[in-house]
């Protein structure tokens, strides 16, 4: 007896039962319907959390010096930059960031809302901010603390018209002249992320009355090298505090790969769960099976009488088993994919959130490859039962 010949008789077997197969394969199918929707929603989380990452910057790194409460004992910008220059490998821009909480006026609106920073020129590449017109800051405009400004897209438009480049406004009764203005990057009449200001952080750090900047942002040269660089960081600015509560320092991709590792693991052990219910479907066939032996008794008897041999028998339920949980995990790849969709379809419209639930080939490979396997596993015990009957007792059973 050839392959073909068994899974022929398989195929028939199970199409003279439709609705018993369809429970058969019941387990089978909810099994690999819930592990593609879950590994898909984990590559979707993945994606989501990396592409917000990105947008703050994956090769970014934030160093916040508190010191020791001592000003003479703070390190200071160029100190900094000391570090960075000794360290080619490791790091390549940084820029300090001043925090200015004063009052913005334009013209006689007050703007409660908008967000006021201090940063170097080397800030916008850092944080992959594009000047649509004019100019960014310069090193002249921090050597000189002069009062230039470069705003958002969202106050150029609502304040000015798309014409801001040259006019003024007010930071705290400070009269600042706008120089740039940078291209849009958040689709909102509200403003957003593009509802800022950015000045020269000498010229913040004067108004803010601090005298020196705590908070730095830097580019690491790899993020595959991200914590050796952080550590690299860390151990520069021990040696001049001699005391690790004075400084903190964090890398973005480290929070990503932690965070990644983090929702891999839940992940991992939702669709561990979700496997179970494959466990659960392959015992079913195994009963299933038992009984369709049970049923058969009398032409497995024929069939031996007439010289069919034991793995030809063994070959045929195996077949059978394997094709009936085959069958199982093809149905539930198919509602596997509608249901990664529909989920898709409602995280966004509930959750406004740009979360794909995406099911990857290597997930979809192993659901099935598993569930097929399980189709073996559980129907060889059945199978062994048909293929050693006696076929005289089984020629005598009614």
């Amino acid at each position: 007896m050839t392959f073909s010949e068994c899974f022929g008789m398989a195929w028939k077997n199970i199409m003279s039962s439709k609705m018993r197969s369809l429970l058969t394969m019941l387990g089978i199918i909810i099994g690999v319907t819930a592990v593609i929707v879950i590994m898909g929603m984990g590559n979707g989380m993945e994606n989501y959390m990396r592409e917000s990452f990105q947008e703050l910057g994956t090769n970014n790194m934030t160093v916040t010096l508190i010191g020791r409460g001592n000003s003479y004992t703070q390190m200071s910008y160029e100190e900094l930059q000391e570090i960075v220059e000794e360290n080619p490998d490791d790091f390549d821009l940084i820029s300090p960031t001043v925090t200015m909480t004063g009052t913005v006026k334009i013209g006689s609106e007050t703007m409660d809302a908008t967000s006021v920073t201090g940063v170097g020129e080397d800030y916008f590449e850092i944080k992959s901010l594009h000047i649509a017109q004019g100019r960014g800051i310069q090193y002249v405009d921090e050597l000189k603390r002069t009062y230039v400004c470069v705003i958002g897209s969202y106050l150029n438009n609502t304040m000015f018209n798309g014409n801001g480049i040259g006019e003024t406004l007010k930071i705290d009764g400070r009269e600042f002249t706008v120089v740039g203005v940078l291209e849009e990057k958040a689709d909102s009449e509200e403003g957003g992320s593009d509802d800022v200001i950015y000045v020269p952080y000498s010229t913040a750090s004067r108004l803010s009355f601090t005298g020196m900047m705590s908070t730095y942002i830097l580019t690491i040269v790899s993020e595959d090298r991200a914590s050796e660089s952080k550590t690299v960081m860390e151990n520069a600015l021990y040696n001049y505090y001699k005391d690790d509560d004075s400084y903190m320092v964090s890398a973005t991709a480290e929070a990503l790969e932690t965070m990644t590792s983090m929702l891999n693991v839940v992940i991992t052990v939702l669709a561990v769960i979700a496997g179970i219910s494959l466990v659960v479907g392959g015992i079913g066939i195994m009963n299933i099976m038992l009984v369709s032996v049970t049923e058969r008794t009398r032409e497995i008897g024929i069939r031996k009488a007439l010289g069919s041999k034991e793995k030809y028998i063994l070959m045929q339920f195996v077949t059978e088993s394997a094709l009936t949980s085959a069958l199982g995990g093809i149905i539930g790849i198919l509602l596997g994919y509608l249901l990664s969709a529909a989920v898709t379809e409602a995280i966004t419209q509930l959750m406004e959130a740009d979360i794909t639930v995406s099911p990857d080939l290597g997930s979809v490979l192993l659901a099935f490859s598993i569930s097929a396997g399980i189709g073996v596993f559980f129907g060889y015990m059945p199978a062994k039962k048909a293929a050693q009957m006696n076929p005289i007792d089984a020629l005598r059973y009614d």
